[in-house]
């Protein structure tokens, strides 16, 4: 079960996804809501945080999460504060009932992770890509087009064109053709680099 305990929200915020099943994660933890409130309507306890990126939107709740669930958190750079464990690129993490792969995809920020699971036809995108072609700022620091052009076009080619879902770091997921909209981004980003 995916749920995004986010997806009412009108603050500044990411998206939360809530992975329940054999290890029951946070893809971000979200920032300006009671994340820690919504999750424990839905599950008693968590076994980890997957942090796509440390963006403040992203990580804002990190410190009640962690607090109120007492778990690790997992993410591409272990010497940010408050990142337990370092994820590589390539690696597999468990979220929910499925393996993924992590995807190092930085352009947004340095340490953005992708996570990718053929098994299960699913892709947490974070901030690279989004529904209609939208893909992520490359104006805020450590931002650089052409890393995040190689980076979607290193996730198309990761991913397969069965794809079911797009969960993104912001607004929609996307479950009709995701694959054609991670498409749209690249073709966006490459027009305005």
């Amino acid at each position: 079960m995916i749920r995004n305990l986010a997806a009412r929200q009108q603050g500044f915020t990411s998206n939360v996804f809530l992975v329940a099943g054999d290890r029951t994660v946070l893809v971000d933890v979200g920032n300006g809501f009671d994340v820690v409130g919504h999750a424990s309507e839905h599950v008693d306890g968590l076994d980890a945080v997957v942090l796509t990126h440390t963006h403040p939107d992203h990580v804002g709740a990190l410190e009640d999460v962690v607090a109120a669930f007492d778990v690790d958190v997992w993410g591409f750079d272990d010497g940010f504060d408050g990142v337990d464990h370092a994820i590589a690129d390539g690696e597999t993490v468990r979220l929910g009932d499925h393996d993924y792969r992590a995807l190092h995809t930085p352009g947004h920020k340095n340490d953005h992770l992708c996570f990718y699971s053929p098994a299960a036809r699913i892709l947490f995108a974070g901030d690279l890509v989004f529904a209609n072609g939208g893909f992520g700022r490359t104006d805020l620091e450590e931002g650089d087009r052409g890393l995040l052009i190689e980076s979607i076009q290193r996730v198309l080619d990761a991913v397969d064109e069965n794809l079911d879902a797009l969960h993104t770091g912001h607004g929609p997921s996307v479950t009709s053709d995701p694959y054609r909209d991670i498409e749209l981004a690249l073709q966006a980003a490459r027009m305005r680099a």
